[in-house]
């Protein structure tokens, strides 16, 4: 999707067609997208799909977009189209554009791919010839917008509008980018002697970056009265029946003279035949034959235009079933089993009639030949394997092929029915019904029961509340196995050795801990724990001490409990006047033979009242600064 410089003469032509494109659509009265709101004809488009085939482009050139250049290889770029069943084939698939096929169930259906032309203009223009004047005719296209819904980028989104004869009847406005197919449609008459139509359909916005789109099912179509055979279920007869007779409903005043031709399919209603002479508003179905029987009827604006497959519409299908008298029942049991007909049971080998009344009040004549054979015995071994957690579905049901009985069988596990009756997986734990049937309903049938194990979990108590440096015991609580391992998060959080199930933590901060653990069956589980960390600071200073040598409070030192108070990193001593008389580093807390001794470079100091300031560090690591007063008392 190549994007061109224009020159300066070039640009001012699409200026210039631009500008006449507008001025065309400003002055003509445009109409809402509309539908036939009753019957529709079949489609006069029978190419408007565009076919289907294996190849991804059609060939040769079906020269259907007047002025745009046919692209064999695809994607198309600007001013070119294609007709091609699937965009996501093509290697050179322009990043912004979908990858998609057309829009029908088939694979292989074509759909035609426009990148439009820089200048706007007509892409697809085709005439009809053999229409009926004065009748209303619906004309539609499925469209999409092939710009991706995430592409973020602006691009230009087409806008089409449909055009009669030249003229702008309807216009689309801009196509989303939902990545969706959408239906455009609107109506119009033809005109008194009018039976040809030239019907085209055109890009309003100018190509570049963007304004590409696919079109597919293209519609042109009678649009007549609602036409119904009531009611639309199918009805049902029985075989030598009364015969059944059905309506037309027209409604509607779009005809003032309609006209009928009822009409049969043999084929399921692939295709039609008329019935000779049936023209009324209603037919009469005499075939007492059992089956089931197809009809339609055909309605247009007179005799003339019944003729006409361009001017009639076509009511829904209406299907017949006559339901046949004589039923024949071959089959052909296990010994102790019976054949129930009616309200009579068989469990003997023989021939039966029964004579029944159908729920449609059908007379019905059933001949059953039934055989009864002998139960030969059907046996297999079968073996149930637990699950291996509580909460887990990886049981299994084991078995081996049945001996005994008459292939081919059918197994159901507790009453539903299985594709692979040797093995089933997945399962929980249990009561369960195995049962094998062979083709005349002999059976063999074992209970198993797969044992849930008990459930495997850990506790790791309650959450606690801590002073900071306490220690907590942690002590693992296991049930239903043994732990195998213990994941903890965070890992920075828990030093232990394994399997850590009982352990003691000293966490400097509050913190959520969590164990994921697994046990011996591989089963998984987990547990948390909430350790609130009370930041305590437990420091304290005496407000005396007297070096006198006697041993008792010779220094001035800091206390605290261990290991809340992990260091004094600095104590400084000053008299009452300011000036600094001792530093002391790295103290340990609670030494009562460390500190300050009352001297102040080799001197003894006096009695008096002294200040000191200390910088303290504590187990989680934060720094505080204390200080006061103190007496010095010999």
């Amino acid at each position: 999707m190549s994007l061109r410089k224009y020159r300066h003469s070039d640009r001012l032509a699409v200026i210039q067609q631009l500008l006449g494109l507008l001025f065309l659509a400003c002055s003509v009265s445009l109409v809402q997208a509309q539908f036939c709101d009753g019957n529709l004809g079949e489609n006069i488009f029978t190419d408007g799909d565009f076919g289907s085939g294996v190849n991804n482009i059609v060939t040769p050139d079906p020269g259907i977009a007047p002025g745009f250049q046919y692209d064999f290889v695809g994607p198309p770029r600007d001013g070119q189209y294609t007709i091609t069943n699937n965009t996501a084939v093509w290697p050179g698939l322009y990043p912004t554009w979908l990858a998609i096929g057309d829009n029908s169930p088939s694979t292989d259906g074509y759909m035609m791919v426009v990148n439009a032309s820089f200048e706007p203009g007509l892409f697809y223009e085709q005439t009809i010839d053999g229409l009926c004047e004065n009748t209303v005719y619906e004309f539609s296209a499925d469209i999409i917008n092939l710009i991706q819904t995430v592409t973020e980028d602006p691009h230009i989104k087409p806008n089409v509008s449909f055009l009669i004869d030249g003229e702008i009847r309807f216009t689309s406005g801009e196509l989303p980018q939902s990545e969706r197919w959408n239906t455009y449609a609107f109506l119009f008459s033809t005109d008194p002697g009018q039976t040809s139509v030239t019907l085209a359909l055109s890009n309003n916005a100018p190509g570049g970056f963007g304004n590409d789109l696919a079109l597919d099912n293209i519609s042109f179509r009678a649009c007549g009265p609602t036409a119904e055979i009531l009611p639309l279920a199918e009805e049902v007869g029985c075989q030598d029946g009364a015969p059944i007779e059905l309506f037309a409903t027209i409604t509607g005043d779009q005809y003032d003279s309609p006209a009928l031709q009822w009409q049969q399919s043999f084929d399921t209603g692939l295709t039609w035949q008329d019935l000779p002479g049936e023209n009324g508003i209603s037919f009469l179905h005499t075939d007492s034959r059992s089956g089931r029987y197809y009809y339609r009827y055909l309605l247009a604006n007179g005799s003339s235009n019944l003729q006409n497959t361009k001017c009639r519409v076509v009511s829904n299908q209406k299907v017949i079933f006559i339901q046949p008298k004589f039923y024949s029942i071959i089959d052909t049991l296990c010994e102790g089993l019976s054949l129930t007909v009616g309200v009579n049971s068989y469990d003997a080998t023989g021939t039966y009639t029964d004579s029944l009344i159908s729920a449609f009040g059908c007379d019905s004549i059933i001949t059953t030949e039934l055989v009864i054979v002998p139960d030969t015995q059907i046996e297999s071994v079968v073996e149930g394997i637990d699950p291996n957690c509580s909460d887990s579905q990886d049981g299994e049901i084991e078995a081996s092929f049945p001996t005994g009985g008459v292939p081919p069988f059918t197994y159901t596990l507790s009453g539903e029915s299985l594709d692979n009756g040797q093995r089933i997986i997945a399962l929980a734990g249990g009561e369960y019904s195995y049962l094998i049937e062979d083709r005349y309903g002999c059976t063999f049938e074992e209970q198993l029961v797969l044992t849930t194990p008990p459930e495997f979990s850990i506790d790791l108590g309650p959450d606690l509340t801590i002073d900071l440096g306490d220690e907590v015991r942690i002590n693992v609580n296991v049930l239903g196995g043994t732990v195998q391992g213990i994941t903890w998060n965070p890992v920075e959080a828990v030093v232990c050795n394994p399997p850590c199930t009982d352990f003691v933590l000293q966490p400097p901060t509050s913190v959520q801990i969590v164990g994921e653990a697994s046990n011996e069956n591989g089963c998984n589980t987990r547990d948390s724990i909430f350790l609130r960390v009370l930041k305590v600071r437990t420091q304290f200073f005496p407000t005396a001490f007297s070096p006198n040598g006697d041993g008792v409070n010779d220094f001035f030192t800091g206390f605290g409990e261990s290991p809340n108070v992990q260091l004094i990193e600095e104590l400084l001593i000053f008299d009452r006047w300011g000036n600094e008389l001792s530093r002391i580093i790295d103290l340990t807390p609670n030494d009562v033979l460390g500190g300050w001794d009352g001297t102040s470079k080799g001197e003894t100091l006096d009695n008096g009242v002294y200040v000191f300031s200390a910088r303290i560090r504590y187990f989680d690591g934060e720094v505080e600064h204390v200080s006061g007063e103190f007496s010095l008392v010999r």
